[in-house]
Formats: C-alpha cells, structure tokens, sequence
C-alpha cells in the first residue's frame, strides 16, 4: 500500500517543479508570453474538463452511488467557489484591488489550491495508477498557465523577479504535503474516498468554467479564438487518450 504514496509524492514534486517555469517569464517577449498563455489555457482547460468527465467520474460512480457522487461533485465545485471568493486566488484582472495586499493574499490561497491538489492526486493514485496519472496530468495542464500568471502577479505586487520565482516555488511544494495528508487520511478514514474523487471533479469543472474558459472568452480576435478553443478540444482528446492507454 506504500506504493500510491510514493507515486503521489513523485506526482507532486513535479508538479510543484513547474513553479519554477516563472523563468520562462524572464526570457519570452510579453506579447509572445500572452500568446503561449492563451494556448495553454485552452488545453489546461479541455484537460480539466476531460479529467472530471472521462477519469474521475466515471471512477467515482464505480464506488458509490449517482446521487452521492453527485452531491460531492456539487461539494467540491462550491467549496473551490469559495476559496476563491474568500481568499482571493484568482488574479486582479482589472486592477481594482490593492495589489499589495493582495500579493500576500494570492500566495495563501496558492498555498491551500495546492495543498488540495496534492491530496485529489493521492486519492487518484489510491484509486489506480491510470486515475492517479489522469490526475496528475490534469492538475499539471492547469498549473502551467497558473504559476506563469501567478509568478507575473508577484513581480506586479512588487517582489524581484528571483523572490518571485522562490515564494511561488515554496507555496507550490504544499502539494506534496496535501499527497502525504491525503495519503494517511485514506488510511484512517477510507469510507470518506468514494467521494474525494467527485469532489476534485468539481473542483477540475470549477477552474475550468470559472477561471479558465471566462479568459478564453476575452481574447477579441477570431483567430486566436479559434486556436485557443482548438487546443481546449486537443485538452480533452489528450485526456481521452490516456483513458483509452491504459485501459
């Protein structure tokens, strides 16, 4: 049983290593950078969307009961909802908010994000190594685009460019605590995992529709558009692969 630990540990340390692609934000151009952010919000997108609906539940429905599954799917989306109300994780898009502040803030909610991502990835690998990767890759196709933004957030709210790169790699690693928490959580209360998984679908569709397609729809250009929504549809044909791989 030790093995889903050490594969979630190794899960999440590579996913905590994409903080460190901030470094990519001190050598690209930002007209270029914003061009590589919107494809990838595209495809982190489809990826989450596809790892709820094709992984996760269909995993989750195996184990228990549609209206429970349902239930902690609605869970799951609402408390990601407020997280994010709350704690202000997601960005100051439009410049209304004291960006100080708010600096701090967005590196206490990344802390919590993380952490919980660290514990769907455990529960996935508990469930089987095929969820435990469909997890993982789709917490990692949304926090590319996500640690780039957030690393350009903290050099907005005034950190340097190498303190940015740190703290954001620091509040990163707390999904290797949530992979060890949530390891040792299954231990103790395994009635509780049969809806661990619905609610990180929830919590995959709440990013996905809330965050991440809202900024798809801001991009004015048609082309772009198009792009963008093409890569959210190869998001979701990636996660389908990797059903069909090992399956």
């Amino acid at each position: 049983m030790i093995q889903p630990l050490v594969y979630s540990i190794i899960a999440t340390l590579i996913v905590s290593s994409i903080a460190l692609m901030g470094i990519i934000g001190l050598v690209l151009r930002k007209k270029l950078l914003n061009k590589i952010l919107l494809i990838l919000v595209g495809f982190s997108a489809g990826a989450l969307m596809g790892g709820a609906f094709l992984h996760l539940l269909p995993e989750a429905l195996e184990e228990s009961n549609y209206s429970l599954v349902i239930l902690s799917l609605l869970t799951g989306f609402s408390l990601f909802f407020v997280i994010e109300k709350f704690l202000k994780w997601h960005h100051c898009h439009k410049g209304e908010c004291n960006i100080h502040t708010f600096t701090y803030m967005s590196l206490v909610g990344d802390s919590i994000h993380n952490f919980i991502d660290g514990v769907i990835i455990a529960a996935g690998f508990i469930a089987g190594i095929p969820i435990g990767i469909a997890a993982t890759i789709a917490v990692i196709a949304h926090e590319i685009p996500q640690e780039l933004g957030d690393f350009g957030v903290l050099v907005h709210g005034g950190f340097s460019r190498v303190k940015a790169l740190l703290f954001n790699f620091l509040t990163a690693l707390t999904a290797v605590l949530g992979a060890i928490f949530g390891f040792f959580l299954s231990k103790t209360l395994e009635g509780i995992m049969p809806f661990v998984l619905p609610f990180a679908a929830g919590g995959f569709i709440y990013i996905a529709a809330s965050d991440l397609i809202p900024e798809l729809h801001r991009e004015p250009e048609l082309k772009r558009s198009i792009s963008s929504f093409i890569f959210f549809i190869l998001g979701i044909l990636f996660m389908l692969a990797v059903k069909i791989a090992f399956e």
